[in-house]
């Protein structure tokens, strides 16, 4: 038999530790010690042992909604977990979550194959020659910077350095790798 399974709240306010299932899910509230990211570990451990009906309310917990129609007993899980280190370790980077929205839009719009193109490290400088002067672009989580201002596109920096339209990746150099044969 297993033991019932009580609100978080409860026991926060009994002076137990909190299951992590928290209302909470923002970034802000993040576990910053180490004992308490021990104790989120042991939670995805037990969630194996958690009936459906439980691991059903844990999701509307952490997700504040249901989980979705048809979902398998272990995607729950593998979902829950994932949400439960999220708290504990942080989530994908906002330059991560960009790449992923992106890729959805292509597979929405029925693309059959997807070509990640070239993916830039935060903190990578790209130079380029042009007309005498040397302009330094740094790549940034959220997206480049360019003589002290910020900007979305690599493209919108090689329009603004050359006064006509081009494409900002061919403009750097950042073409396709060749194919090993």
């Amino acid at each position: 038999m297993k033991p019932p399974v009580r609100e978080a709240s409860a026991r926060q306010h009994s002076g137990e530790p909190s299951s992590g299932f928290g209302s909470n899910d923002g970034r802000k509230d993040r576990l910053r010690n180490r004992d308490l990211a021990e104790l989120e570990c042991c939670e995805i451990a037990r969630l194996v042992d958690r009936s459906t009906q439980e691991l059903r309310r844990a999701w509307l917990t952490l997700y504040h909604t249901g989980p979705p129609l048809g979902l398998s007993r272990d995607l729950m899980i593998r979902g829950l977990a994932d949400k439960l280190q999220q708290r504990a370790h942080g989530g994908p980077s906002r330059a991560l979550q960009r790449r992923l929205r992106i890729l959805a839009g292509e597979f929405e719009k029925g693309a059959r194959s997807f070509d990640p193109g070239i993916i830039l490290k935060t903190g990578t400088t790209l130079v380029r020659q042009w007309r005498g002067r040397a302009h330094t672009v740094l790549v940034r989580e959220d997206g480049f910077e360019y003589e002290g201002r910020r900007y979305r596109s690599l493209t919108v920096i090689a329009e603004r350095i050359t006064g006509a339209h081009w494409s900002g990746p061919r403009f750097f150099g950042l073409g396709k790798r060749a194919r090993p044969s």
